[in-house]
C-alpha cells in the first residue's frame, strides 16, 4: 500500500508543477491598457550617470588627499582584496576615478593605486610638483615676481586656482604656480 500511496502522490505532484507551470507560460502579459490604467507599470530601468560617484554622487573622477602616512590600496573593494600598493606620504593628491560602498579606486601621478577605505582620504586640496623646478610666483601671471621656488617631488596645499594658475603652500612658501607643473587639479578647474 505504501508503493501505491507513493505513486499517487508522485503523479499528483507532476499534475500539480505542470499545472502551474501551464499557466505561467499561457497567461498573457497585462499592460495598462488592459486593465484600464488600473494595473502598476515596471518602470524603465535607472541610469546612472557615469560621470557621478555611485555612493556620493560627485564628479568622476577628482581629486582628494591622502590623510595619513600610510594608506593600502587593494586589488578590489574590501579588507579580503591582497594590497597590491601602500601609498606612504599624508597630504599626497590622488585622482578617485570610481566608488563602491565606503571605498574609492583610486591612482597617483603615475597611475598607480587600487581601492583604499574613504576614512583614509581627504576633500581638503593639495598638488604635487611635477616639473624638475615650479617657480612660486606673486600673482597668476608669467611676469609676476618669482617669490620661491619648489622642486619636483614637492607636496603642497592648493588654496585657490583660476584657469592656469594655482596658489600652492608648502614649507611656510605661498605662491602662484602655473598648472601645467602641477598634478593634482585638471586643466581648467577653477577652486575658490
Amino acid at each position: 500500500m505504501n508503493r501505491r500511496f507513493g505513486q499517487v502522490f508522485q503523479a499528483s505532484f507532476v499534475a500539480l508543477v505542470l499545472a502551474t507551470a501551464g499557466l505561467a507560460q499561457t497567461d498573457p502579459p497585462v499592460s495598462a491598457e488592459d486593465t484600464g490604467g488600473n494595473q502598476a507599470v515596471a518602470a524603465p530601468p535607472v541610469t546612472r550617470d557615469p560621470s557621478k560617484g555611485q555612493v556620493t554622487s560627485l564628479p568622476l573622477p577628482r581629486f582628494v588627499t591622502l590623510k595619513t602616512d600610510e594608506g593600502n590600496a587593494r586589488r578590489g573593494p574590501g579588507l579580503s582584496h591582497r594590497i597590491d600598493w601602500v601609498f606612504r606620504r599624508a597630504g599626497m593628491p590622488l585622482k578617485i576615478t570610481a566608488e563602491y560602498e565606503n571605498w574609492r579606486r583610486v591612482e597617483d601621478q603615475e597611475g598607480l593605486g587600487g581601492w583604499v577605505h574613504y576614512s583614509l582620504l581627504s576633500g581638503v586640496r593639495s598638488a604635487l610638483i611635477i616639473a624638475e623646478m615650479a617657480d612660486l610666483r606673486s600673482g597668476p601671471d608669467s611676469n609676476a615676481e618669482v617669490i620661491a621656488r619648489a622642486e619636483r617631488g614637492v607636496i603642497g596645499r592648493i588654496q585657490e586656482c583660476t584657469p592656469d594658475w594655482c596658489r600652492f603652500v608648502s614649507g611656510g612658501e605661498r605662491g602662484w604656480v602655473s598648472k601645467a607643473a602641477l598634478w593634482g587639479v585638471e586643466p581648467g578647474e577653477i577652486l575658490e
